[in-house]
């Protein structure tokens, strides 16, 4: 089976392509302003089946409701909302992202797991996993460019700073570039710091889980300051996929548990999907 997975994120649409299990593609696009092309048939197989129609299964979870309109639209697509996620503990409001990613570690390693999500948005979910799969809790901030574009749009004179450099930051900015940068990354740096070491006190066999675009900046910047963060991280940029695809892969096999996938065309699955 061929099948798509989309996570609608603040700021990008992020995609991923599947064959049967195994996660063969994955690309960003901006959001879509109306259904009215397929952006993933420049990245799908030339085999692949679906590339010239709308009837490859498409899976997706969006935090952007009007993105979440747009793509209902879509012939045989289906919604992963909080529901279908197999964790007690969530609260309404929370995003369907977080909840996915949380999942999908304390699936993945079967210990609490914090998950820290360097998107628009920095977000920290905690979850345990025994005696069942269980959301503690969590937090949310300003993410690195947001809280750089924030001081531009609230400042006259302060000019914007991108992400052109990755490297540690001097604490004591002789700049006001070299200061924008200081305080921001040290104040997130500090954030990230507290919140793991909060969390690894309460739950000490813990993995600690880096996802999201800036995951990898975040890494090198708290490895910079102390070498020793390079064995408490693990970098997965696919959990969320990891947990949309462990809740499709389970609602298939499970015809007998209330789905928002049972009207699904199911002549596109392959039969092992399907438990008669």
């Amino acid at each position: 089976m061929d099948w798509l997975g989309l996570v609608i994120g603040n700021s990008r649409s992020h995609w991923a392509y599947f064959r049967n299990h195994a996660l063969v593609n994955r690309w960003d696009t901006p959001h879509s302003l109306e259904m009215q092309t397929y952006p993933w048939q420049q990245f799908l197989p030339l085999e692949a089946p679906g590339k010239e129609s709308p009837e490859i299964p498409l899976f997706f979870a969006s935090v952007v409701p009007q993105q979440t309109q747009i793509w209902r639209k879509y012939p045989n697509s289906r919604e992963i909302i909080l529901d279908d996620v197999p964790l007690t503990g969530m609260y309404a409001s929370l995003g369907i992202d977080r909840a996915l990613a949380v999942y999908a570690a304390l699936k993945k390693w079967d210990v609490p797991a914090l998950v820290v999500d360097g998107g628009t948005a920095l977000t920290f979910t905690g979850g345990i996993a025994k005696p069942a799969f269980e959301m503690v809790g969590g937090a949310i901030l300003p993410g690195l460019d947001l809280q750089l574009r924030s001081l531009v749009g609230g400042t006259a004179a302060l000019p914007f700073l991108g992400r052109s450099r990755i490297d540690v930051p001097s604490r004591w900015g002789r700049s006001t570039i070299e200061a924008i940068r200081s305080g921001v990354v040290y104040t997130i740096l500090a954030g990230v710091r507290d919140f793991v070491q909060d969390w690894q006190q309460q739950f000490p066999e813990s993995k600690i889980v880096l996802t999201g675009g800036d995951a990898p900046i975040i890494e090198k910047y708290l490895q910079g300051l102390d070498p020793t963060w390079s064995g408490q991280l693990v970098i997965d940029p696919d959990l969320i996929f990891s947990g949309i695809q462990a809740i499709v892969e389970q609602k298939l096999q499970n015809t007998s548990s209330p789905s928002s996938f049972n009207n699904l065309d199911t002549s596109l699955l392959p039969k092992n999907w399907l438990i008669s």
